[in-house]
């Protein structure tokens, strides 16, 4: 569902969370009264659920903090503001992968950066639905053009991304979070973000990656009832601190452009003892998902290459290099 300008002008108005007349809105759009409640019904749609009380007017059940790309360019370094060639923040794309991707067909430039508010199809690992609400958590795709070494040369990744993300929330000062192999952010056993990388090209010559990250600020629970697995958000961790969206925005892109910038020449070496101190799985008894097979046993961490380890019930330990975790009684 596409937000309309109406709409947008009074989200704009009521996203401070306080009460707003209807004449009010009604001005500011330039409509009739009874028009602006047919344009707040429609936002319930997009999870933008609000209150009307006589005599106060109408205000969203949730403050909104809408991207900003001057907000977002304001925390970048002046290092990584040179790296983005674009940054664009949509009210409602498909998924922003599927929108780079695109980009990516039609030779569009490293450095390629979106944002949406809101996702219709946001997707997950194998084609998984990810839940996007709209205005409440972060959404980013940014393409990245590899010019040596081939598809090959992303290997471990996004292992590496994950390093990124975990980096940015502890300098926005959330600590309890750590990875689930291979790309899973993750707090106290549950799912807090997830990254997915889609990479084309040449074996041998240049590629490109998209590179993903979808990260719960808030999800309602009303929008969350289709996840099928363990799920948290930045408010609960917080303990219902507000998260500064922009400012986070800005502190993510960051640290994923330091790590992509470098790939190419640190490849995931760089950062395998890091992403190990992070590694929430090691030392739990898991079962990895691989089409239809299944493999028992303990997890032993990660090789040097990024691959899982599993130590199976007769002690051999054997590295794979995908497949789906899931662990502690929940299918991942």
């Amino acid at each position: 569902m596409l937000i309309s300008d109406k709409q947008k002008k009074i989200l704009s108005l009521l996203a401070d969370g306080e009460f707003h007349s209807g004449t009010e809105l009604a001005e500011l759009l330039g409509v009739s009264r009874s028009a602006i409640c047919k344009q707040l019904s429609g936002l319930a749609a997009l999870g933008l659920h609000h209150s009307a009380v006589s005599g106060k007017g109408y205000r969203l059940d949730k403050p909104l903090e809408l991207l900003d790309s001057s907000k977002i360019n304001a925390v970048l370094n002046d290092q990584n503001k040179v790296l983005i060639l674009t940054l664009e923040i949509h009210d409602s794309l498909d998924s922003t992968n599927s929108y780079l991707m695109e980009h990516s067909r039609n030779n569009a430039e490293s450095g390629f950066v979106c944002f949406a508010e809101h996702q219709t199809a946001g997707k997950g690992r194998r084609g998984r639905q990810w839940v996007s609400p709209y205005g409440s958590n972060i959404y980013v795709s940014m393409l990245w053009r590899f010019q040596q070494g081939g598809i090959t040369s992303t290997a471990g990744l996004s292992l590496a991304i994950g390093v990124a993300v975990i980096r940015a929330l502890k300098l926005y000062g959330i600590n309890d979070v750590g990875l689930k192999w291979p790309n899973d952010i993750y707090s106290r056993g549950k799912k807090l973000g997830g990254i997915l990388i889609e990479v084309s090209g040449e074996a041998d010559g240049p590629c490109a990656a998209v590179i993903g990250l979808g990260l719960n600020l808030f999800l309602p629970e009303h929008q969350a009832q289709t996840i099928t697995q363990a799920w948290t958000d930045l408010t609960q961790i917080s303990g219902g601190i507000p998260v500064l969206r922009n400012q986070l925005a800005g502190t993510l892109l960051n640290e994923m452009l330091a790590v992509v910038n470098g790939f190419e020449m640190d490849g995931i070496k760089a950062y395998l003892d890091e992403w190990r101190s992070y590694d929430c799985l090691k030392g739990k008894a898991a079962t990895l998902f691989i089409g239809q097979q299944q493999i028992e046993g303990i997890v032993e961490g990660i090789d040097d290459k990024g691959l899982i380890l599993i130590k199976k019930p007769g002690g051999l330990v054997q590295a794979f290099a995908s497949g789906e975790v899931s662990f502690s009684g929940a299918t991942e």
